[in-house]
């Protein structure tokens, strides 16, 4: 491993702990906030920042007024947005940036207040509208729960999964979250029912919401936000806590396409490049952050990233699995809880950043012993239908 590439590293993070403003702060306000708190973690200042990426969560044309807004003056403005991947990929460019040497100090940002909103976002449609397909897609109605329901059936024909199997995921998911006082403080102020860990019957009993997904397959919908400081070698020697290089990256998109498998995702593109990049394979891997906006999207990107084959998910999961406390067994998934029952503010990929280097410096609150390696893998958009894939792989110092 040492002799593998360590040209960026995150040195700074940050997660804004409330997942309900309750109208007191804007996204805006919550990026700022959060981008102040990943600097100082970083031991660094605004005046350090020379590049900003931005998914234009925050507000419109973000490219235009997000640096006046930091009182910054960056050489690099990185405005991608390609959903809840969107902070993979910005991580995948600045780590570019930085090694052409256009810029030393990357700053990725995100807020959202989607549940203060109100926001019905499992109601919305199946891929925004003026898609080259949306006269054949729109007049259907279909929602975007209804779109991963669909997956999941299909899933379930060709491979015989179960609802129970699904379920294991949601139920470590749960596992961890209870172990993350931000977590259960957001199902208190969420109001969710009977906060505890769950078992597989919890979820196959939870109220069906698209057949076959129930209630606790899916996950919230949060306020939240966060920071992620991205630096170069040199600054990263300098910096307040040990580096988290990235290794490997890898981008891709999907959509949909006549005789296409709705169960293979974009992250069987994406994956092979970080992984190839990285010089690793999937086994070394510890720690499994990935997009979780639904039990199945977790199911079918195990898959696709080589944890185990196609169709073999459902077996793969069995048992308890992707707990932190089961050493030998494979990566740990998603252990702050997630988006099943931490949070899910809309887009959860920069989340997925924040953990992966919280246990890469031993500091989560479902800390892996020993973990070394992890990977943070986005799907942004609706798997099924048109999405993108990020992945990022990690190493600690």
């Amino acid at each position: 491993m040492m002799s593998q590439a360590r040209d960026a590293a995150i040195v700074g993070i940050y997660e804004y702990p409330s997942r309900d403003v309750e109208g007191r702060l804007n996204p805006l306000q919550i990026k700022a906030a959060s981008a102040a708190k990943a600097l100082a973690d970083a031991g660094l200042n605004w005046s350090d920042v020379d590049a900003i990426y931005d998914a234009s969560e925050g507000a419109p044309m973000s490219g235009l007024m997000l640096s006046e807004y930091f009182g910054i003056r960056p050489s690099v403005i990185d405005t991608t947005g390609v959903g809840g991947s969107s902070y993979e990929f910005h991580a995948a460019h600045a780590r570019r940036a930085i090694r052409e040497g256009k810029c030393n100090v990357a700053l990725l940002t995100y807020g959202s207040t989607a549940h203060s909103n109100a926001m019905a976002i499992g109601a919305g449609g199946r891929g925004g509208s003026l898609t080259p397909t949306d006269n054949m897609e729109s007049f259907a109605g279909q929602t975007l729960v209804a779109n991963y329901a669909m997956v999941a059936r299909r899933h379930m024909h060709d491979y015989g999964t179960t609802s129970a199997q699904l379920a294991e995921i949601a139920t470590a998911t749960r596992y961890h979250a209870m172990r993350n006082p931000q977590a259960v403080r957001a199902m208190q102020d969420l109001e969710f029912m009977d906060i505890r860990e769950t078992t597989v019957d919890d979820v196959v009993n939870s109220r069906l919401i698209a057949d076959p997904l129930h209630l606790l397959d899916c996950c919230m919908i949060s306020d939240g936000g966060g920071a992620v400081v991205i630096a170069s070698p040199e600054v990263a020697s300098q910096c307040a806590k040990s580096p988290v290089w990235i290794l490997g990256t890898g981008e891709a998109t999907k959509y949909p396409q006549n005789g296409a498998d709705i169960t293979i995702s974009a992250g069987a593109q994406s994956a092979p490049v970080a992984f190839g990049e990285a010089g690793i394979t999937p086994r070394e891997i510890d720690i499994a952050m990935i997009y979780d906006s639904f039990s199945i999207t977790v199911l079918t990107l195990l898959e696709d990233l080589g944890f185990c084959g196609k169709g073999e998910g459902g077996a793969y999961v069995a048992g308890g699995r992707m707990r932190f406390d089961h050493p030998g067994d494979g990566p740990a998934l998603n252990t702050d809880g997630g988006g099943l029952s931490s949070n899910h503010p809309g887009m959860r990929g920069i989340f997925l950043l924040l953990e992966a280097t919280r246990q890469l410096r031993g500091e989560s609150t479902s800390q892996v012993a020993d973990a070394s390696l992890a990977i943070a893998h986005g799907n942004g958009g609706m798997l099924g239908a048109r999405h993108t894939a990020g992945t990022v792989i990690l190493a600690k110092d």
